[in-house]
């Protein structure tokens, strides 16, 4: 293994791979801390892409071999010289097409962010298009990733935690692919709606909340963007989920209510930058504002604020996941 010192093999995503030693104890990744969810990860796509797209890889700096698994055989390598002809967005997944026919697909973890620098005759220019989930600084000590342009700039990715990775794909294998085989449809896409979710839904009796959270339904969706959207719905998240997909004109309300609100709470928490419950900043270097607009979420104890209602928010568990819903409105 050239020098790689190794104490056997493990599965992950990828296939199997060598398991490298570590001079401390395995992590759990079942640790305190809040995911990125599709609005962040969209908010780091659009910060991202113009720096990205249209320039080619001059240099890649490993500046370790693994982060939560080992880099591919020759990634550096396979990058170098290849153009990112589009940047995009598969669930929680940044996916980046390159002209050599692979893709460059990348998950954050928790900790994952980036930095853009730009190159200028004075003293760099850096802007952040995902800072989140952190209340520290980044830290140039978990610059793990250096991505060297031909426009000048350099894509650095900084991780704490090493949680995220980073893998390539040939794109006629994509859909295929162990991270991508099965995945549901795009909540923000346009197979997306009403209708679709009587497929979806259809035979399910589980509880409506666990359903949306399934990524083999839908892709991309999480535990903070569910709670808002079953709260501007009118749904309780324990609710049997096939009860939205039955012919009468109450499911159909209740679907399409749904429906539209995720759409809605998606749109909005694109647009305010996501809603990470730290430091999240979008491109510019501001934080995602999101969280002050959050009428569910979190707010166990505190008054319901549809009109009319005098119920107070409540909290319980779901699948080890925090749920947040008033019993009094949501039905």
């Amino acid at each position: 293994m050239g020098g790689i010192n190794v104490e056997g093999l493990t599965s992950t995503p990828f296939g199997t791979v060598a398991r490298l030693r570590r001079p401390w104890p395995a992590l759990s990744y079942a640790v305190t801390g809040v995911m990125p969810e599709l609005p962040e990860v969209e908010t780091i796509r659009r910060g991202l892409a113009p720096a990205l797209e249209g320039a080619s890889f001059t240099k890649v700096e490993l500046r370790r071999r693994d982060l939560r698994f080992p880099f591919p055989r020759s990634f550096a390598k396979r990058l170098e010289g290849a153009e990112v002809t589009a940047l995009g967005r598969r669930a929680k997944y940044l996916v980046g097409e390159l002209d050599s026919g692979d893709v460059l697909v990348i998950h954050l973890g928790m900790t994952g962010r980036f930095v853009v620098e730009e190159s200028t005759d004075g003293p760099k220019r850096r802007f952040e298009p995902g800072r989140f989930y952190d209340d520290t600084e980044r830290i140039a000590a978990h610059d793990h990733v250096v991505f060297h342009l031909s426009t000048g700039k350099r894509v650095i990715y900084n991780d704490a935690r090493r949680f995220g990775f980073m893998t390539l794909v040939k794109r006629d294998e994509l859909d295929a692919h162990p991270l991508f085989h099965g995945l549901g449809i795009e909540p923000i896409g346009n197979e997306f709606g009403a209708e679709a979710l009587v497929g979806l839904f259809a035979g399910k009796m589980r509880p409506l909340k666990s359903a949306l959270l399934d990524q083999r339904l839908i892709a991309g969706l999480g535990n903070i963007y569910v709670s808002e959207a079953l709260f501007r719905a009118g749904l309780s998240p324990r609710r049997a989920a096939n009860t939205l997909a039955g012919k009468g004109a109450l499911a159909r309300a209740r679907r399409e209510a749904l429906a539209e609100a995720i759409r809605r709470v998606l749109a909005e928490a694109i647009e305010k930058g996501g809603s990470t419950l730290r430091d999240y900043a979008k491109a510019d270097g501001e934080r995602g504002a999101f969280q002050h607009e959050f009428r569910a979420y979190g707010r166990e104890g505190e008054a319901c604020l549809r009109a009319g209602c005098r119920g107070t928010i409540a909290r319980l568990v779901q699948s080890g996941r925090s749920t947040f819903f008033c019993r009094i409105c949501q039905k």
